[in-house]
């Protein structure tokens, strides 16, 4: 009866994307803040950014939120995937080194443990000699 409801109520309606999720995890950033700090701008944020996130969740202009969402995720994507090469090349870091190509300048991965071997970039195929 309850989802019937929910269901009902979220008809027609644009409901949760990225840009909501988003404002709503930095709401919760400056709620937590006003609290330990004692902060009294800080709450005012966080109850505008909370209106911002529902206004949007609720709102029955579909394409304008999704236009807003795709330039939040046009923002939002390219350090999201810096992020996840960082985190990627720390895991890597165990097993592998990093060099740069002294043509290219394009980042090369090899296996560490091996002496002193040649790499060719795949690249521009120019070859040197590193220790790893």
């Amino acid at each position: 009866m309850i989802m019937n409801w929910l269901r009902n109520l979220m008809a027609g309606r644009y409901g949760v994307d990225h840009l909501s999720l988003f404002l709503l995890a930095v709401g919760l950033v400056f709620s937590i803040l006003s609290g330990i700090q004692n902060w009294a701008w800080a709450a005012w944020v966080c109850l505008v950014l909370l209106v911002i996130c529902y206004l949007r969740m609720f709102s029955r202009n579909i394409s304008k939120r999704y236009q807003e969402n795709q330039k939040f995720l046009g923002l939002f994507r390219p350090i999201q995937n810096a992020y996840r090469r960082l985190v990627q090349r720390k895991k890597d870091s165990k097993y592998y080194r990093f060099y740069r190509c002294p043509n290219c300048k394009t980042r090369l991965r090899v296996p560490k443990g091996k002496g002193k071997i040649c790499i060719t970039c795949p690249n521009c195929k120019k070859e040197f000699v590193k220790t790893t």
